[in-house]
């Protein structure tokens, strides 16, 4: 049997409709930050509102006339600018724009990276390695498994060199050099 509500609970209560409760799109989210390991909502939520924001602009740019000089150098940078960002295939139609999705900006955070170049086996793993500090983009080094790797960053996410993941790779390809991996 359930306790009867104090004063104050009864109060609260009343506040809160629990019949008609506002139900986001729960479960779709949770779904998509499982399949890419996203500890934080937030993350999710700004590549929502991001990829909604790049779709309102691709339509806007859209509704110009299509021999007005201003709409095509701008469709041509944001096209240029969501290729080079990895987040469209091609930056030759501006259909392409309305294909963004918040799963574009998943695709691109440094633990899929890293699995899609076979640095780990999967994005739970790749996520613990980026935490744990073992791995870097260009010289510096990333411990935040939401950093976002551009098309021309692909080629520089390597190991940190006092790794031990790297000595183990290094020892199992039969390439550690004892001198320069003390």
């Amino acid at each position: 049997m359930v306790r009867k509500l104090k004063f104050h609970e009864q109060k609260l209560l009343k506040k809160v409709d629990f019949i008609a409760w506002e139900v986001d799109n729960n479960l779709h989210e949770v779904k998509i930050m499982k399949r890419y390991c996203i500890q934080k909502r937030e993350d999710y939520t700004k590549y929502n509102k991001l990829s909604r924001e790049i779709r309102e602009l691709g339509k806007q740019v859209k509704e110009l006339d299509p021999k007005d000089p201003f709409r095509t150098e701008t469709s041509a940078s944001i096209l240029e600018k969501l290729h080079s960002m990895g987040l469209i295939p091609t930056k030759w139609s501006l259909e392409l724009v309305e294909q963004v999705t918040a799963s574009a900006f998943c695709r691109r955070r440094l633990p899929v990276v890293m699995v899609r170049s076979k640095m780990a086996d999967s994005i739970k793993l790749a996520t613990q390695f980026v935490e744990q500090g073992h791995v870097r983009v260009g010289p510096e080094v990333v411990k935040d498994p939401a950093f976002l790797v551009t098309r021309n960053m692909e080629d520089f996410v390597t190991w940190v060199d006092s790794s031990a993941i790297k000595k183990h790779i290094m020892e199992y390809n039969e390439m550690r050099d004892d001198f320069t991996l003390a």
